[in-house]
């Protein structure tokens, strides 16, 4: 039997690889590819009233469900909330990442945008280029927005997916995450604003956009 293609999304948060690729993974996994959702961190200062461990544990749980729904393995990291680059430098994250790159040997890995205005989005943009150029093989690496409500980077080519079957399994995998429907839920508005926008350019109702930068 051949291998599986395999497609990777970096993620800085628990939901991140939801909000911003969910419908594409969605629509891989149905057609028979393996999906790793790389979390680079539990999200400890989420919930500053919570113990760590009982944040540990909710986000990452929630995580789990998600990655249920749409079908994808999902892998967590320890990088601490603003502090990912330092962490990354110093720590096994770093020895831990590589080698899941050079185990699964990924056709395509989705990141966040350096557009992006979290932080800790922005360093797993540069963590994820840092990681591509060691890797022997090299694969399509592509961007997505969560918190950038356009992308300006124009100049590079647009990857646009249909998500018209799997829009529905991402609000889905995005309602696990009941610990974020309060203080931080993303706005569904612009969610699916941006699905409607991208489906335009496909000619259906709902698509997800990326940005192919290596």
């Amino acid at each position: 039997m051949p291998k599986k293609e395999t497609i990777i999304v970096c993620s800085a948060h628990s939901d991140d690889f939801v909000i911003g690729a969910g419908g594409t993974i969605a629509k891989y996994t149905k057609e028979g590819k393996k999906v790793i959702a790389v979390v680079f961190s539990y999200g400890e200062l989420s919930h500053p009233w919570l113990k760590e461990h009982v944040v540990r544990s909710m986000r990452s749980k929630e995580s789990y469900e998600a990655g249920n729904v749409l079908k994808c393995k999902v892998v967590f990291y320890n990088l601490r909330e603003g502090k990912f680059l330092d962490d990354y430098q110093k720590g096994e994250v770093k020895e831990r990442f590589q080698s899941l790159l050079k185990r699964a040997k990924p056709t395509k890995i989705f990141t966040h945008s350096n557009e992006d205005l979290h932080p800790d989005h922005k360093a797993i943009h540069h963590i994820t280029l840092q990681a591509y150029e060691i890797m022997p093989q090299k694969p399509d690496i592509y961007i997505y927005s969560v918190w950038n409500p356009i992308s300006l980077k124009t100049h590079y080519p647009a990857l646009y997916i249909n998500i018209f079957k799997t829009f529905s399994t991402k609000l889905r995998a995005l309602n696990t995450f009941h610990s974020q429907k309060v203080h931080v839920a993303y706005p569904l508005v612009l969610l699916v604003l941006r699905s409607l926008v991208a489906g335009l350019k496909l000619g259906t109702l709902f698509g997800e956009k990326f940005f192919k930068v290596r």
